[in-house]
């Protein structure tokens, strides 16, 4: 009997490797599975977009969601530790703007943002929020061009660091209205805006979540909405288009990808499960009260998507002489 069970196992083996994707991906995962977010815990909507798939996510794929921050050098030490884990899917990327930015500003590239990921779906896009002190004599977009133009090199914002989008958002903002204000670089939004609402900063443009709220509170003024229609969650803010700065027009957003060479039958795992929760009626509630809306285009699409924004704000940082600080 032993040696008739070798027997018929020897037969089955190479049987194995010839099973179909779709059983390679039911046999994934079988562990946790990491996310890697490239920006501290808490700083901004990309952090906050993690945590929201996280606790859908663990359960549809029967597995828990380990979130793992890690910052440095404007996202790029995160993105290497995804670039350079095995191809297996259980090290996931939480990316935005970042990504594709960080090579036109930063002079040496680990890794090729274009190459060396599989995008797997956006999960987002969201505005951002222009918001200044209180003490600050502008009370809309214009009136806060009007004093930067007036009082040049005199004025300042911060950010979570060059190559976040609150970054490239002011940037921008600078170029098109001509003006010259200095920038303080933070380690994430957070403590940027700890420093606003303490009057050490003039103005900042920051994702929704972690500034409405303040503004609510009386605590800082806000200007306008960085993309070309109102906010649902704040209609009574202008867009920074209508409120001073024409033709103004950014959102953020964020999106999963996985290492290059992971196999294409975990990807369409991955991608069929963020898809569905996507379209759920409670994430988009979720996503709504937070300023943002859902994703959950195609692996395709969203590779597509990322090489456009990658032309989109390289040329944007070209002819706007944006330059690494």
């Amino acid at each position: 009997m032993p040696s008739m069970f070798r027997r018929h196992l020897l037969q089955l083996l190479p049987m194995a490797s010839l099973l179909p994707p779709t059983a390679a991906a039911q046999a994934w995962p079988d562990r946790p599975v990491r996310i890697v977010v490239p920006f501290p815990a808490g700083a901004g909507v990309l952090d906050i977009m993690a945590r929201l798939l996280a606790q859908h996510l663990g359960p549809a794929l029967g597995q828990s969601i380990v979130i793992d921050n890690r910052p440095g050098a404007g996202g790029t030490v995160g993105a290497e530790l995804v670039a350079k884990a095995p191809a297996d899917g259980y090290t996931i990327l939480m990316g935005n703007p970042s990504l594709v930015v960080n090579p036109f500003l930063l002079a040496k590239m680990p890794y090729d943002p274009l190459a060396d990921f599989i995008p797997v779906t956006l999960v987002n896009v969201a505005p951002l929020l222009l918001v200044v002190h209180p003490s600050v004599p502008a009370d809309s977009v214009a009136e806060l061009i009007a004093l930067a133009k007036a009082r040049p090199g005199e004025l300042n914002y911060g950010s979570g660091g060059i190559g976040s989008t609150p970054f490239l958002a002011t940037e921008l903002f600078k170029a098109m209205a001509g003006i010259d204000v200095t920038h303080v670089p933070y380690r994430g939004g957070a403590p940027a805006l700890a420093d606003l609402v303490a009057g050490q900063l003039t103005f900042m443009i920051e994702n929704v979540p972690g500034t409405l709220p303040i503004v609510e509170a009386g605590k800082l003024k806000a200007l306008g909405i960085t993309s070309d229609h109102r906010l649902p969650l704040a209609p009574q803010i202008p867009t920074v288009a209508e409120s001073g700065l024409p033709d103004y027009d950014v959102v953020g957003w964020n999106g999963l990808f996985v290492t290059r060479e992971t196999p294409p039958s975990i990807v369409d795992r991955l991608f069929q499960e963020l898809a569905r929760i996507l379209r759920s009626p409670e994430v988009k509630q979720q996503m709504a009260a937070l300023g943002a809306e859902p994703g959950g285009n195609t692996p395709g699409e969203f590779a597509a998507f990322v090489t456009a924004e990658s032309r989109r704000w390289g040329r944007i940082i070209e002819d706007k002489g944006i330059r690494p600080e």
